[in-house]
C-alpha cells in the first residue's frame, strides 16, 4: 500500500525550496525514464490503473498501481514494483493478487506504449512527527513518442515509509516555511499517469 502526498510548485519557488533547512542534508539524484502502457480501448484507464516500465540507472522495473483514493493531494493505493526485463511485462511473477495477475496477463498481448516521462529525482529520507518520509523532487518532462506533444513536469512527493499518515501534512506545512518566506506548495490529485494520458488523448 502506497500512501503519499503530491504537491505542485512553480519553477520560481524551486530555489527557495532547496534552501530549506530540512533539505540541507544528504540527498541522492537519479534520472528515471518511464513508459506507460494501456490497451487500444484504454482498459487500464477505465479502471484507474497504471502499468509502468521504468529504467532507473541500468535496472528495469515493472510497476502496477491500482485506482486507490486521492483527496487534497493525499493518495492511498496498492502498488507492486519489482525488477524486470524491458518489454517483458511479466505480471504473474510481480502481482500477488492472483485474480488481478491473471487479468493483466490476459491483457498483455494488447498493451502498447502510450506516453513517457523523463525526469531527474532528488530524494531525501527524513524523520518527522514520528514518521519516516521519503521526499522526492521530480523535474523533467512528459511526452508522447512520435509527436511533438510534451509538457514540463515539476512536483514534490512525500511518501510515507513508516509512522502516522498525519505526518505527511505536517511535513508539507513545515516545508512551506522557508527562510525567505512562505512557499506555495499546492496539493495535487493528478498523477503523472493521468497527466500523460491527457497529453496522449490530445494526439488522438
Amino acid at each position: 500500500m502506497e500512501t503519499e502526498l503530491k504537491l505542485s510548485l512553480c519553477t520560481t519557488a524551486l530555489p527557495r525550496l532547496l534552501t530549506h533547512p530540512l533539505l540541507a542534508g544528504a540527498n541522492s539524484k537519479q534520472r528515471l525514464l518511464n513508459t506507460y502502457f494501456d490497451t487500444p480501448e484504454l482498459a487500464l484507464q477505465e479502471r484507474r490503473m497504471a502499468v509502468r516500465e521504468r529504467l532507473a540507472g541500468d535496472q528495469w522495473l515493472l510497476t502496477v498501481k491500482t485506482a486507490g483514493r486521492s483527496d487534497k493531494g493525499l493518495s492511498r493505493r496498492q502498488e507492486w514494483e519489482g525488477p524486470s526485463t524491458a518489454g517483458a511485462l511479466q505480471f504473474d511473477t510481480l502481482v500477488d493478487d492472483a485474480a488481478l495477475a491473471t487479468e493483466l496477463m490476459a491483457m498483455r498481448p494488447r498493451l502498447k506504449a502510450l506516453f513517457c516521462t523523463d525526469f531527474e529525482r532528488q530524494r531525501w529520507v527524513l524523520m518527522h512527527a514520528d514518521a519516516q518520509i521519503e521526499v522526492a523532487l521530480d523535474q523533467g518532462r512528459i511526452h508522447v513518442p512520435g509527436t511533438d506533444l510534451s509538457e514540463p513536469l515539476l512536483e514534490l512527493e512525500l511518501e510515507l515509509l513508516s509512522g502516522p499518515e498525519a505526518a505527511l501534512l505536517a511535513l508539507a506545512e513545515v516545508l512551506r516555511q522557508t527562510p525567505q518566506g512562505e512557499l506555495t506548495l499546492t496539493p495535487s490529485d493528478t498523477s503523472k499517469a493521468q497527466r500523460g494520458m491527457a497529453l496522449w488523448q490530445r494526439s488522438h
